[in-house]
């Protein structure tokens, strides 16, 4: 009966986190323009906005590394790498109207997006991640500048 209750409990888990994605997915999506503003039924564009629910969704991707299941991790990566695809879409079509410090935020998004394609693929079930951190012969100054994200002018 424990065995019964537990797999119970981690189904709803899985359904919870699954609505969480989608939800900041839905919020991204909102600011980027591709769901009309409930209030107005007009679409409206703001990046900075859209980038903070997607950089969330990128962050929850990386803590949940090797913890989330396949299905799990298949939401969470095809919603982050179809946001971040729009973002930059997004962003280029509005080109002109956002400040220089904005505009160079892009490069990483494309990183991050192509990083999330190639990180969807994922073991063959059955398999376990070794859960050893990852460590980088880089400088640890070099590691920092990589992953530094900005908001603001």
């Amino acid at each position: 009966m424990a065995e019964v209750q537990k797999t119970t409990l981690s189904g709803e888990l899985s359904q919870r986190f699954i609505e969480f994605v989608v939800m900041h997915a839905q919020n991204a999506a909102l600011f980027l323009g591709q769901i009309p503003n409930p209030k107005t039924g007009e679409p409206e564009v703001n990046l900075d906005l859209a980038r903070m629910f997607i950089d969330q969704l990128a962050m929850i991707q990386e803590k949940t590394r090797g913890n989330l299941t396949s299905e799990e991790a298949k939401v969470l990566s095809n919603a982050l790498s179809n946001l971040q695809m729009a973002y930059v879409e997004v962003a280029r079509e509005s080109g002109g109207a956002r400040p220089e410090s904005a505009r160079r935020g892009e490069g990483a998004l494309q990183t991050e997006a192509a990083q999330a394609q190639t990180s969807a693929e994922q073991p063959p079930a059955g398999t376990q991640e070794p859960s050893a951190p990852i460590t980088s012969t880089e400088p640890e100054s070099e590691s920092r500048k990589k992953f530094t994200k900005s908001y603001g002018p």
